[in-house]
C-alpha cells in the first residue's frame, strides 16, 4: 500500500525538471537565440561558417571514432592517439612529397596520388597503432586502470619527441593540392570542392566502419570482446588477436585524418595532436564514448561549436575562447550527463 501511495508522488518528482535540466535549457536556448541573431545579421557568413565547422567536424569525427572504439573493448583512454593522428599528417606529407612527387598542378593525376597516399598512411598508423599496443598496453591489461592511463600519456610524449626529432619544431607544410573552385553556390556563398573532398573521403570511410563492426565476423568479435572478455576467449574468440585488429583499425582511422588535416590545413607539427586529440576525445565523450554514431555526432558538434565561435561576428567570445570553450563542454558533460549525448546508463560493477 505505501508503496503505491508513493508511486504518484514519484511521478510527479520525476515530471518536474530539475534545476540542472532546466539551466541546461536556458544555455540552448541562448545558444539558438545567437545563431538566430548571426543568421539574420550576416547570412552568408554564418553559412559560410556552418560549412567550414562540418568540414571541422569530420575530421574531428574520425579521430574521435578512435578514440571510442579502444575505449569500448579496453576502457582505455589512449591519449597517444591524438599523436598517432599527428604523425599521420606528417606521414602524409612525407609520402606524398618525397615518394610520390606531389605539388600543384599535376590535375587527374593528384588523385591517384593522394588516394595512394591515403593507404599508405592509414597502413602506417594503423601498423603504429598495434605496436604500441603490444609493447605498452598488453602487459598493463590486468594491472589498475591507472597503470595504462599513465603509460598512455608517456606513449603521446614518446611520440611527441619522435616527431620533434625527424621534423624538427617547425610547421612542415603540404602542397596546395585540393582544388579551390566552386561546387555550387547557395545564397551567394560557396561551397568548394576543398571542403566537399574532406567529406567524400571521411564518409565512405565512417561507412566502412560501421558495416565493420555490425555485419562482419570479426566485428561481431570485436562487440563480444568488448562486452566480456572472458565469455569471448570461452566462445573460441581470440581476444588479443581482436584487441590488435580493434587498435589497427583505430590507428588506420588517424591516418586518415591526417592526411585531410594535412591537406586541408596544409600545415602540422609535432605538437599539433595533443590539442586536436584532446578535443576529438571531447567529442567522443560529448557523443557517448564507446557509441559510434555518438561520436560523429559529437565531433559534428564541437566542429560547429568552434567554427561558429571563430568565424561569427555578431558577440562571439573569438579564438582565443575556443579551447575553454570546448573543454567546459567536457566538464559539463562529465558532471551531468556522462554516459554522453547518445550513451545508456549503466550501473557500476560491484
Amino acid at each position: 500500500m505505501a508503496a503505491d501511495a508513493s508511486a504518484p508522488s514519484l511521478a510527479r518528482r520525476l515530471s518536474r525538471p530539475s534545476p540542472v535540466s532546466a539551466v541546461g535549457l536556458g544555455l540552448v536556448a541562448l545558444l539558438l537565440f545567437w545563431l538566430l541573431v548571426n543568421l539574420i545579421k550576416t547570412p552568408g557568413d554564418f553559412f559560410d561558417v556552418l560549412t567550414i565547422g562540418f568540414t571541422t567536424g569530420c575530421v574531428y569525427a574520425l579521430i574521435a571514432l578512435g578514440y571510442t572504439l579502444v575505449y569500448g573493448i579496453l576502457e582505455l583512454i589512449n591519449f597517444a592517439h591524438g599523436d598517432v593522428f599527428m604523425l599521420g599528417g606528417m606521414f602524409t606529407i612525407t609520402f606524398a612529397t618525397h615518394l610520390f612527387g606531389l605539388h600543384h598542378g599535376q590535375g587527374s593525376v593528384t588523385i591517384l596520388i593522394v588516394l595512394a597516399t591515403l593507404l599508405l598512411t592509414m597502413g602506417a598508423c594503423g601498423l603504429l597503432n598495434v605496436t604500441i599496443e603490444f609493447i605498452a598496453y598488453r602487459p598493463l591489461r590486468h594491472a589498475p586502470r591507472l597503470a595504462p592511463l599513465i603509460t598512455a600519456i608517456g606513449v603521446s610524449f614518446i611520440l611527441q619527441d619522435i616527431a620533434l626529432a625527424w621534423k624538427g619544431p617547425e610547421y612542415i607544410s603540404s602542397p596546395d593540392v585540393f582544388p579551390r573552385s566552386s561546387v555550387f553556390t547557395i545564397g551567394g556563398v560557396e561551397y568548394t570542392w576543398r571542403r566537399l573532398l574532406v567529406v567524400l573521403i571521411t564518409v565512405p570511410v565512417l561507412l566502412a566502419l560501421v558495416y565493420l563492426v555490425q555485419n562482419t565476423r570479426q566485428g561481431k568479435a570485436m562487440r563480444a570482446t568488448a562486452q566480456d572478455r572472458d565469455a569471448a576467449a570461452i566462445m573460441g574468440i581470440n581476444v588479443n588477436r581482436t584487441i590488435s585488429f580493434t587498435f589497427l583499425i583505430a590507428g588506420a582511422l588517424a591516418g586518415a585524418a591526417g592526411l585531410l588535416y594535412a591537406f586541408y590545413v596544409q600545415n602540422i607539427r609535432f605538437d599539433a595532436g595533443f590539442q586536436l586529440g584532446l578535443i576529438a576525445f571531447t567529442a567522443a565523450v560529448l557523443g557517448g564514448i564507446g557509441n559510434l554514431p555518438g561520436a560523429v555526432l559529437g565531433a559534428i558538434i564541437i566542429g560547429l561549436i568552434q567554427a561558429f565561435n571563430e568565424g561569427l561576428n555578431w558577440h562571439a567570445p573569438g579564438s582565443d575562447w575556443t579551447q575553454s570553450i570546448v573543454f567546459s563542454i567536457l566538464i559539463l558533460i562529465l558532471v551531468f550527463r556522462p554516459e554522453g549525448l547518445l550513451g545508456e546508463r549503466t550501473p557500476e560493477g560491484g
